[in-house]
């Protein structure tokens, strides 16, 4: 439908998107509704409360029962910006279901805009947290007696904060310009951040777990791989399948108009953000044997395992 079809379109409209298809006719108050579009807009609701039960246990856990090291900062900072766009999301997408049911616009479009750049802003800062943990594995592997020996021992906090502030900035800047009447600005405002995210933070992202890929076989060849490696390795290509879509879409989108509905697109974003969990549970209960552990064992396995240098929490 026009309406849920195109819900990053509002960023750059001047009135209120149309609701979902309606097929009014003279005398009759009927509408037909789109079972597709509620399929999708059900199937997205569901898949974001499981994403959020399983980022709320990542964040129980390694907040509180898994000793810190620098890569289970990152993990801990990737869970809370998963857990936020997919809190904001819920009501998104709860809000165009109830429109696909409805036929009618749900919600005004200054809220849907609010709703819309807040989801942008977590969704940003789960791709900067990924290329730092992309970057802080390559460069253990590549540099590993500095790793060991020099690495400051707040660096991840350091980068974690630095990171949270640029998402701040780069949102700051584009909700000021799409929250007010300079549409044109918008756009423009849009375009540089995907701009940003693709030129600059997802290139280094590519290329760090190229190197960790190539790494991985090579030492299998001896050794099992560690599980980290294969968990930091499934995260990002998860997120290039499923994560860059949306970015890609709305980059393109301001460009010219594409034909897939950002229902989809929607979709496979809160896919992104909610399957992390599950790739943790998984590579640290499924090894050898296969064998089905509990939750906490099963992320001790992968985040405690040996050679990662722990730090006081």
């Amino acid at each position: 439908s026009d309406g849920s079809g195109n819900k990053f379109q509002i960023l750059t409209q001047t009135s209120p998107p149309p609701s979902s298809p309606v097929t009014d006719t003279e005398g009759d108050d009927s509408c037909g509704i789109n079972v597709t579009d509620v399929t999708i807009d059900g199937v997205t609701l569901l898949i974001c409360l499981c994403g959020l039960s399983g980022n709320g246990a990542v964040l129980w856990l390694l907040g509180f029962h898994i000793r810190r090291n620098p890569i289970t900062i990152y993990i801990l900072n990737l869970a809370v910006a998963d857990f936020t766009f997919l809190l904001f999301m819920v009501p998104s997408s709860l809000l165009y279901l109830l429109e696909d049911v409805s036929c009618s616009a749900a919600v005004s479009l200054m809220y849907l805009r609010s709703l819309l750049l807040l989801s942008l802003f977590s969704y940003n800062m789960g791709l900067y947290l990924l290329t730092a943990i992309s970057i802080e594995r390559c460069g253990s592997i590549l540099f590993p007696l500095w790793y060991r020996c020099n690495r400051p021992q707040r660096l991840s906090w350091v980068v974690c904060v630095l990171l949270w502030a640029l998402s701040i900035a780069v949102m700051v800047v584009v909700t000021s310009l799409c929250l007010s009447q300079e549409h044109e600005h918008c756009r423009v405002a849009l375009v540089s951040m995907y701009a940003l995210s693709f030129l600059i933070f997802a290139p280094p992202m590519v290329m760090s777990n190229v190197i960790l890929f190539i790494k991985v076989q090579c030492g299998s060849k001896r050794r099992q791989p560690k599980r980290l490696y294969i968990v930091i390795f499934l995260t990002v290509l998860f997120f290039l399948i499923f994560g860059v879509p949306l970015s890609l879409w709305n980059f393109l989108q301001q460009l010219s108009h594409t034909v897939v509905s950002s229902q989809v697109v929607f979709l496979l974003a809160c896919i992104n953000s909610s399957i992390n969990p599950f790739i943790y549970f998984l590579v640290g209960s499924c090894w050898r044997h296969c064998s089905i552990v509990s939750l906490q064992v099963a992320f001790r396995r992968v985040f405690e395992e040996t050679g990662i240098t722990t730090i006081s929490s």
